[in-house]
């Protein structure tokens, strides 16, 4: 486990009240409390970044990680892939910008070569046992994979930073 750790979870966009609409002021609005986070979790001392690379929440912090490294190239992230075709059925722009993360992070961590019916949460409980923060954008649905990953990094003794999409 590296010292100083935060891993990121969160909703896809066909869960947000504003689906891929990036422009929506609601998703501006998330992505800079985001992003806000992500940096006073910088500024206490963490260096090391998790992300799923799921599209959505895990993609936008990711990239603000990137965005930050280039003040601070201390910082690293690390990509964990629950299979090698994570991206394959995504819209071409998503599977780019997903590649192009890939390509800039520090490690890549694929769980499973191949799907799986429990590959995404094998990669969600990685991402718990490998951090010692879990900054998660959670609408507190009870079922579905950020649900279950917020409550076993709360069962797990991790510190959960929970950001509501819906205020």
């Amino acid at each position: 486990m590296i010292e100083k750790c935060c891993a990121f979870t969160g909703h896809r966009p066909q869960k947000f009240p504003w689906g891929y609409d990036e422009t929506d002021a609601r998703c501006v609005s998330l992505k800079k409390e985001l992003a806000a986070h992500i940096v006073r979790l910088v500024t206490a001392g963490y260096t090391d970044f998790l992300s799923g690379m799921a599209e959505g929440t895990d993609t936008w912090a990711a990239l603000t990680v990137l965005a930050l490294k280039k003040e601070n190239p201390a910082l690293k992230l690390h990509c964990v892939l629950p299979c090698k075709g994570q991206a394959d059925r995504w819209a071409a722009s998503a599977r780019e910008l997903y590649f192009s993360i890939l390509k800039q992070a520090d490690s890549i961590v694929c769980i499973s070569r191949d799907y799986s019916k429990d590959c995404m949460l094998k990669r969600n409980r990685y991402l718990v046992d490998h951090c010692q923060y879990l900054l998660a954008v959670y609408n507190g649905e009870y079922r579905g994979g950020t649900a279950m990953t917020v409550r076993y990094a709360q069962k797990s003794g991790k510190r959960v930073i929970l950001l509501n999409p819906d205020l």
